[in-house]
């Protein structure tokens, strides 16, 4: 049961073509267009497709994590569709576990994609890349758990509305496509608290610069995965 729904859920986001622009689309085409582009200019060694790989694998994965599984399921839980399904023999458990899953499948197309148009561009990763699958697993959690809180508790409508925001907003001053060195320094210490801003930094602190395991930007998503992930299964509301 567990797998079948993993599977139906990982096909209907692919379908969703909405889904697909902010999940594949979107990053990708920033990518292209800032590596090509002199728009802005990246901090540190290499070219700057070299700073913006990581920060939109970053980006990659809020977008599904975060934003695609809030608005998916927040309309989901809207229509019933959460309350019908906790009625069957699927476990409520099994679901948010499908959940998951889809959207791990999902990001590891979205890296794969991303990791081979950067190659293409010139991209030069370096570091380990265990350290680089922990970055990506702990922000996976973090963000999965704001989503879930934000579908969990708000009307769809409101979700939708505010899940867009978080994901503008964050891509601007998230240091995925401006380096956080070019805000000012009063506001430097709280955007580097960020979930998006503790993900990029460590991706770019070990694809860019070869570093080991940043284990502050590890932390600062393992303490957003456990509050968000808490709040959400305290809170969350499936009707």
């Amino acid at each position: 049961m567990l797998l079948a729904q993993t599977a139906l859920e990982t096909r209907m986001l692919l379908r969703n073509g909405e889904q697909l622009l902010l999940t594949v689309v979107i990053p990708t085409v920033l990518l292209v267009l800032f590596s090509a582009v002199d728009i802005v200019a990246a901090d540190g060694p290499g070219r700057r497709v070299d700073f913006l790989a990581p920060g939109l694998l970053a980006l990659a994965v809020m977008s599904t994590a975060f934003t695609g599984q809030a608005i998916a399921t927040g309309f989901e839980r809207r229509y019933g569709v959460l309350k019908r399904l906790g009625s069957t023999p699927l476990p409520r458990w099994a679901l948010l576990t499908a959940k998951t899953g889809c959207v791990l499948v999902t990001e590891v197309l979205q890296v794969l994609l991303l990791s081979a148009i950067a190659l293409a561009l010139g991209w030069s990763p370096q570091g380990n890349p265990l350290a680089v699958a922990g970055l990506l697993v702990l922000g996976t959690a973090a963000f999965s758990g704001l989503g879930l809180l934000m579908a969990g508790t708000l009307r769809a409508e409101a979700t939708l509305a505010a899940a867009n925001l978080v994901f503008i907003l964050l891509l601007l001053a998230g240091g995925v496509v401006v380096p956080l060195s070019r805000f000012p320094e009063a506001v430097r210490p709280a955007l580097e608290l960020l979930p998006i801003s503790a993900l990029s930094d460590g991706l770019r602190s070990v694809l860019q610069y070869g570093g080991s395991v940043p284990w502050g930007d590890l932390g600062v998503l393992a303490v957003w995965a456990v509050l968000g992930l808490g709040a959400a299964a305290r809170f969350f509301r499936w009707e």
